[in-house]
């Protein structure tokens, strides 16, 4: 420990499950951390921990916690930029921001305990993607330290930055796997003053599919949009953002498109619904991708599942994205797993294991080698370039990475 300690300072070096844990407060101290675990040790970063279960399991040497590489550091709110280090929970970064009327538009999972760092390496968004677009679109530099101890800064401060390869969008859902992110600056948007939420109800999954697409060529001004299944029907939640008389109008259009469905009026949390898949005690969940126009087959297939004493809740969003809790006996859940690797693989979709719960550990939490993406050799040349000697993750990535 004491090689740790004159690097980080004692107060940022502790013992945990036999495994020694350092604290970094600095781009600095990374790199010289790094530097020392080239000598043979593996290492992997962690943050808030929300989301270590994602992947394959990293039983590394060292564990950097990025928790002393806090703080909003510069928030140029004029230019609707903000550097923050990348310890910093988000539900703190946006605490901050928001006194300034702005935000990072993205809604990650677990937002009072995931960090930046976290969130950018597993490329964690979800329903404000429709609007704003995703974690790739929102982030315009980043400091990252690779695995020799070289801090690199690639990006900028400002929104319109061309300088460079895109190193941000390279490093963003890597899994921690090509380097240590330190410090990331967002391009911003303002805070949304006026919004309305509503919930469509229908016993058939056709007329709220129609719906959804009917809202999403509409024009309107919508926030957000999610499609699931409940006990006994389909619900499509949906938010606008706009200036009230807008958002009257909308409410009008809404209930116009909807037809005969009924339409309710709510200020229900609609973004805490993927979180409450998690929290389902022994279940199994999944995130999917896949076209748009497959999202209310895949949800209506999993209401189906209920037939068969499988439990599956599902969201859907429109950009594709289907986040399911399965509660079923292990060899059922492997075998849905496989189907659903073996119908989406032809559509270009995916199915990665989020929360393994009874889902047998055989199971690749990625999908399998048969179903790896042809990309995955320039992937692994990627890799061998950033970390040659597979110090950082080694194996928690898609195909071993």
């Amino acid at each position: 420990m004491q090689q740790w300690i004159e690097i980080v300072g004692a107060e940022g070096v502790r013992a945990e499950d036999r495994v020694a844990v350092v604290a970094p407060s600095n781009d600095e101290q990374v790199a010289a951390v790094l530097q020392r675990c080239s000598q043979g040790l593996s290492v992997t970063a962690t943050g808030g921990g929300t989301k270590l279960g994602w992947g394959n399991a990293v039983d590394a040497n060292i564990r950097l916690n990025t928790s002393r590489l806090s703080g909003v550091r510069e928030h140029s709110w004029q230019d609707l930029t903000a550097t923050v280090g990348a310890g910093t929970t988000w539900a703190a970064m946006q605490s901050e921001l928001a006194m300034h009327g702005q935000r990072v538009a993205l809604d990650p999972l677990f937002a009072e305990r995931a960090t930046v760092g976290g969130v950018l390496s597993t490329n964690d968004c979800g329903l404000l993607r429709m609007r704003y677009g995703s974690l790739r679109d929102l982030v315009i530099g980043m400091t990252i330290v690779l695995a020799d101890g070289t801090i690199a800064r690639a990006g900028g401060k400002v929104v319109k930055n061309v300088a460079g390869y895109d190193l941000p969008k390279l490093i963003t859902g890597s899994f921690g796997t090509l380097g240590i992110i330190t410090e990331a600056t967002f391009r911003l948007h303002p805070l949304q003053k006026n919004t309305s939420r509503f919930r469509v109800r229908s016993e058939d999954v056709v007329p709220l599919a129609e719906l959804m697409h009917a809202l999403v060529t509409s024009g309107m001004s919508l926030e957000a949009m999610q499609f699931r299944n409940e006990a006994d029907a389909f619900a499509l939640d949906v938010e606008f953002a706009a200036v009230p008389e807008a958002l009257a109008e909308h409410q009008q259009r809404l209930r116009a498109l909807a037809g005969s469905l009924p339409v309710q009026a709510c200020d229900h949390d609609m973004y805490a619904v993927r979180e409450s898949l998690f929290a389902i005690e022994g279940a199994t969940v999944l995130k999917l991708t896949t076209l748009s126009t497959k999202l209310a087959a895949l949800v209506a297939g999993f209401a189906q599942l209920a037939a068969s004493g499988i439990t599956a809740s599902a969201v859907a969003d429109p950009a594709g994205v289907v986040m399911v809790a399965l509660i079923a006996p292990a060899a059922g859940l492997a075998t849905i797993v496989e189907d659903l690797r073996a119908r989406l693989l032809g559509i270009g979709g995916s199915v990665v294991v989020l929360q393994r719960g009874a889902l047998p550990i055989e199971v690749d939490p990625w999908n399998d080698a048969v179903q790896l993406p042809p990309a995955l050799d320039v992937m692994r040349a990627i890799k061998h370039e950033f970390d040659p000697t597979r110090l950082l993750n080694p194996g928690r990535f898609v195909g071993g990475l």
